[in-house]
């Protein structure tokens, strides 16, 4: 850029810094076009701000295929000046999959590790939190779109406990589950950074970090209202057709042939 506009790199440097340009990093991001979405979003963001009265707010999602590594060397320890460090080869043990609820007042998380991810492995973790949290109260029950928590067995199953109450958000927004926050703790400073001879050595590890976590629970906040994330979702949609026109629009079903 530098070249092509006739001045030195430090220009194009401070040029970046006054409006906080930064090139070199990302961000997933992805609109999401759901014909629902208003009335999804209105309905899980009005449990985070006004959590109902003698009911308890439970975000339910799962981690699946992490991954048991190995590494082929120790890493060399922290010192002065100088991160840790992993080599960048590593050695695959299994995998795990985590169903995990997060209590969204308190901050405290249910967790537990299957071989598989199915729908009989969410059968058995609803009946876990069933247990978990016992009597009458209700459980409002903040899922994603995902297969398995819309199989024909988990409907009957929720059918037949009343006080599971579902709320799906809208698809392409995972983020709206604030458990995805829980699980991003558990991976930036437990997993990402370990190493694991075994798949057992992995779920202890996973329950090792649960046990600590729970002991002192840090709940995640909720601030944003409906009418900030819908505008900052138009200025997005509108950027977005200005690059693809079209691109925006609901996501609708084929009609297969009669």
């Amino acid at each position: 850029m530098a070249k092509a506009q006739g001045v030195s790199k430090a220009t194009v440097n401070r040029i970046w810094q006054s409006h906080q340009i930064k090139p070199h990093r990302t961000k997933g991001f992805k609109l999401s076009r759901d014909p629902n979405f208003l009335q999804k979003l209105t309905d899980v963001v009005g449990l985070y701000l006004n959590p109902p009265q003698k009911a308890l707010v439970l975000c339910v999602d799962e981690k699946s295929q992490i991954q048991a590594l190995d590494r082929t060397q120790p890493g060399l320890p922290l010192k002065k000046g100088r991160c840790g460090t992993v080599t960048h080869d590593y050695k695959r043990n299994g995998t795990t999959t985590l169903f995990a609820a997060l209590e969204v007042v308190q901050g405290k998380v249910i967790g537990q590790c299957y071989s598989r991810h199915r729908h009989q492995e969410f059968l058995k973790f609803l009946q876990r939190l069933d247990a978990e949290f016992p009597g009458e109260v209700n459980l409002h029950v903040v899922m994603d779109n995902y297969s398995t928590h819309k199989h024909p067995r988990v409907r009957r199953w929720l059918k037949r406990h009343a006080r599971f109450i579902p709320h799906f958000v809208p698809t392409s927004s995972s983020w709206l589950d604030l458990v995805e926050r829980w699980v991003g703790e558990l991976t930036g400073k437990r997993i990402r950074r370990g190493v694991f001879v075994s798949v057992e050595d992995l779920e202890q590890a996973i329950e090792e970090f649960l046990s600590v976590w729970n002991n002192d629970p840090k709940p995640f906040v909720w601030t944003a209202t409906v009418d900030s994330i819908v505008e900052k979702l138009n200025r997005c949609s509108q950027t977005l057709k200005r690059i693809k026109p079209g691109c925006t629009r609901p996501r609708m079903r084929k009609n297969k042939g009669k």
